[in-house]
């Protein structure tokens, strides 16, 4: 996580005014922001603070000392709040005032670290800091989007989109968990921040966790945060994703692969609000809406014993199932026309259109890996075109996994295409691990790594 923070930042550059009445510890951070690609303004105090920012107006990111003379940390906060535009402020204390940090977090601090830090650890909060930045801005256009009756993401007309679509709003502004299913793909994650963006909750932050890609003995302590000394190597008190995501919305994703342990620590969460972090003594109140998400039938694990019926059906009070691609294929020129516009925008392109031959190729396929698969096909052949027309020749790698013709009779294109699906869903299941899908597969591991390059799959 820490390298991908960083790479965000260091790709990202932003101006960032650091306040600390200490000329060496300005220094130190200058040089460290510096080279992570930040243009870095500096300040003694919150009073020239406060001067810098009235003469950078589009200024957003403050990294700042509690303790200063004149005006110091909470003073400063205080003074922003009145702001029409939002500060993204992480301060700064020392370990022995560590009160001081937590009453900046009250006052609207957007997260804090302790001196002495490491230059890694302040570029991960920046980066955190910086992501939930955008998750704002996205949050905001999606708001605006849905108002204005699209969802990004949700892009069709069908029946089956224009369902849920409806559903989702009609259920956006209440508190209530809710239940999103669907294949591997097909926009869970565009649903859950759907729900968040119209909803009450849309300023507060939008977490999300993937519960199938954390080791069992450290997702507890991602999801509910420890006390220090709570097991080796916890040498600080750390919040969980549930702290984080106080007053808005955490997304459980894979939430079929949590663990039968953490399943009933969950449960009490989502009954009383409230939750203990690992090593510790006191409950915790928090206020979070939980959206769960699962490409796994869930009837059928509660019936086999791996997942608890009380918890589903705490889960379950809102059930929104999106549809595979396959099932609304009217829709797919609207999505190949959207992200165009995106990836045009992204790599700077001017592709404009798609010849027929193009589109009758993505229109054959069944799209076993739904929206994410037409996407990556979609930004594939953008970065393969040429001109301003996406061809068929822009295609390669697809056009080995279309049948030849949609009402073609073959048993052989068809098994082919049959067999891609099996494996892209054994994958998927097994989040990549290609030993076990083989197991599944019930094929050797070489035979699995053959298929996979032969079907484009890498």
């Amino acid at each position: 996580m820490g390298a991908g923070y960083t790479a965000w930042v260091s790709t990202r550059p932003q101006r960032i005014l650091v306040v600390d009445d200490e000329e060496s510890l300005r220094h130190m951070c200058g040089v460290i922001l510096r080279r992570a690609g930040y243009e870095v303004l500096s300040a003694r105090d919150g009073i020239e603070a406060l001067a810098v920012l009235d003469a950078h107006p589009d200024l957003r990111l403050v990294l700042c000392d509690v303790r200063m003379p004149r005006l110091d940390g909470l003073g400063f906060l205080d003074a922003i709040a009145q702001r029409s535009e939002p500060i993204y402020t992480v301060v700064m204390s020392a370990y022995g005032s560590m009160d001081l940090a937590m009453e900046a977090m009250k006052r609207g601090a957007t997260d804090y670290i302790g001196k002495p830090f490491k230059p890694d650890e302040i570029l991960l909060v920046l980066g955190k800091v910086q992501e939930r930045e955008r998750l704002t801005q996205d949050n905001a256009r999606l708001r605006a989007q849905l108002r204005g009756g699209g969802v990004e993401g949700l892009v069709g007309s069908s029946a089956p989109m224009q369902a849920l679509t409806q559903t989702l709003r009609k259920v956006a502004g209440y508190p209530s968990t809710v239940l999103v299913t669907g294949e591997s793909g097909s926009g869970k994650e565009r649903v859950a921040r759907s729900l968040h963006a119209l909803s009450d909750r849309a300023k507060a932050p939008f977490v999300a966790v993937n519960c199938g890609a954390i080791p069992e003995n450290l997702l507890e302590s991602e999801l509910f945060g420890h006390v220090r000394g709570a097991f080796t190597g916890a040498i600080r008190e750390r919040q969980g994703l549930f702290e984080q995501a106080h007053g808005g919305t955490l997304l459980l994703d894979e939430l079929g692969e949590m663990p039968k342990t953490l399943q009933v620590k969950l449960l009490r969460v989502l009954q009383e609000q409230v939750l203990r972090r690992v090593g510790g003594s006191k409950d915790i109140q928090v206020d979070v809406r939980v959206v769960g998400a699962t490409a796994r039938d869930l009837d059928r694990e509660v019936a086999a014993g791996r997942f608890r019926d009380d918890l589903y059906y705490r889960l379950n009070v809102v059930h929104l199932k999106i549809p595979p691609l396959r099932a609304r294929s009217e829709d797919l020129p609207a999505l190949v026309d959207h992200f165009i516009s995106r990836l045009n925008l992204r790599f700077d392109k001017k592709v404009s259109d798609l010849e027929p031959e193009a589109l009758r190729l993505l229109m054959a396929y069944d799209w076993p890996g739904n929206v994410r698969e037409l996407e990556n096909v979609v930004e594939r052949a953008m970065l393969l075109a040429e001109g301003n027309i996406l061809r068929s020749q822009d295609l390669p790698e697809f056009r080995t996994r279309v049948a030849r013709d949609p009402q073609d009779l073959s048993i052989k294109s068809r098994s082919a295409t049959l067999e891609r699906s099996l494996i892209q869903q054994a994958l998927a299941r097994t989040e990549g691990n290609r030993s076990q899908a083989a197991k599944l597969l019930e094929i050797s591991y070489k035979a699995l790594v053959y298929k996979i390059r032969d079907y484009g799959l890498e």
